[in-house]
């Protein structure tokens, strides 16, 4: 049997009732094994209300690190739900780490307590978005490193295409980088740099792509700097949340529609966003999380540990990007 997913019982805006919920449906429904952690008088009173005590085991961890903390600051402590689901990944007592805490902090304990894959400069987050073609789009980078040099744009497309290569099948995934102009030179000076590495790179590179090319289709991956991505992320979830509201005052089309569409768009159908470039796997959820999005971010993570896809990563990345 596989190690366990370590799931970040009291991070996000609905810890530990909802984490805690969402780890048992894992575990029930889902057949994957997790461990959850975090204060285990607050856990264990959680479990209780499932019946699930003895079911699912729990690792206590004295502390918290607040949703308002950027980054940085959370590694100061060893004692942290977030620092000691690290060190279990790092230990390899367990397969992944789950959390819906706060991004920054999230990414800043897994460089420092996981650590990253060897020529990496910085981990990036991905994540796959459907698109109007009946396919799905990587986009990367959506919240880990908001001030990016052009070097780590250029990487994190590499890390992209792998993604798309190794969980989405697709064979020669397509890239671009996303900007305010599809002509070659628009963008500001990051943008710009960043085209000419790319350009460079053993990859199918499309050059620039613009916002609403997000959602239809027009590459396999697109990649961008961290503070853009999550913009862009929050701006489709709201905007789809928008127009389907649109469309059913309008009453041109059915709400079972609807919601199937709705369903393909909302945080429980993709769980989280996968943060590469790590030598262990670590899967970000919403900081807004119910029980079902942490369940599926569960998943997310086991199978890609089982799949050992973050391992594979490293032999992708090329000397010109590791520079």
């Amino acid at each position: 049997m596989s190690e366990p997913v370590a799931v970040d019982a009291m991070g996000g805006d609905h810890g530990p009732g909802e984490t805690v919920a969402g780890a048992v449906v894992a575990r029930r429904e889902l057949g994957i094994p997790v461990v959850l952690v975090g204060h285990s008088g607050a856990v264990r009173a959680e479990l209780t209300r499932h019946g699930a005590v003895g079911e699912i085991g729990v690792v206590h961890a004295e502390d918290v690190v607040p949703m308002t903390e950027r980054g940085a600051g959370a590694v100061f402590s060893t004692t942290t739900s977030l620092t000691v689901g690290c060190d279990l990944v790092r230990r390899k007592e367990a397969s992944a780490f789950v959390s819906a805490g706060s991004t920054g902090a999230v990414v800043s304990c897994a460089i420092h307590g996981i650590g990253r894959a060897p020529g990496v400069l910085r981990p990036a987050l991905a994540i796959a978005l459907p698109s109007v073609t009946g396919g799905a789009t990587v986009l990367i980078d959506v919240g880990a490193t908001s001030d990016p040099i052009p070097e780590m744009i250029a990487q994190f497309a590499l890390l992209g295409a792998s993604y798309a290569q190794l969980v989405l099948e697709v064979a020669d995934p397509s890239v671009g980088l996303l900007s305010i102009g599809s002509e070659p030179g628009k963008g500001n000076r990051l943008t710009r740099r960043a085209g000419e590495l790319l350009a460079g790179l053993p990859l199918r590179f499309c050059g620039n792509v613009e916002g609403h090319d997000v959602l239809a289709g027009t590459v396999d991956v697109i990649v961008t700097d961290g503070f853009t991505g999550n913009v862009v992320l929050k701006n489709v979830e709201g905007s789809v949340r928008a127009a389907l509201t649109l469309v059913a005052h309008s009453g041109a089309a059915g709400a079972e529609e609807l919601r199937a569409v709705a369903r393909r768009y909302a945080p429980e159908a993709h769980g989280g966003a996968a943060l590469l470039g790590l030598i262990g796997t670590v899967v970000v959820a919403h900081g807004s999380s119910r029980a079902a999005t942490i369940a599926r971010a569960c998943a997310v993570a086991h199978d890609l540990a089982e799949g050992g896809v973050v391992t594979r990563f490293a032999d992708r990345l090329t000397p010109e990007a590791a520079r």
